[in-house]
């Protein structure tokens, strides 16, 4: 388990995301990155969540929407990782996995993409 607190764990997360590719983030759409300590159960196995309608879903979708979120939850990562370069490859797995919940990709399609 890694010690590391909240503005570095964000930091991280912040980084992760501009390492990401341009074509997977240009089309982001009234979304927010938020980061979490722990999901609201209080479980440690949640790394990440997708809070939102997928672009697939959105045919009435308009001007006012609340933002969709995609949140990151510290404590989970760093209980899962041993070192930060390990909780790098995490947090980039995690923002690609909710990304392309976005992008209307269930959670069968990521396991077979590796993503999951």
């Amino acid at each position: 388990m890694i010690d590391m607190d909240a503005e570095a764990f964000e930091r991280l997360v912040i980084d992760e995301l501009d390492r990401l590719p341009d074509d997977m983030v240009d089309g982001l759409d009234n979304v927010v990155f938020v980061v979490e300590d722990r999901p609201e159960d209080g479980s440690l196995d949640l790394l990440g969540l997708y809070d939102g309608l997928a672009l697939t879903e959105r045919d009435r979708y308009g001007l006012g929407e609340l933002p969709d979120r995609i949140i990151l939850y510290r404590d989970p990562h760093l209980a899962q990782c041993e070192t930060e370069d390990d909780l790098r490859d995490e947090i980039h797995t995690t923002l690609v996995h909710e990304i392309a919940h976005f992008y209307g990709i269930d959670d069968e399609r990521l396991h077979e993409l590796g993503w999951a």
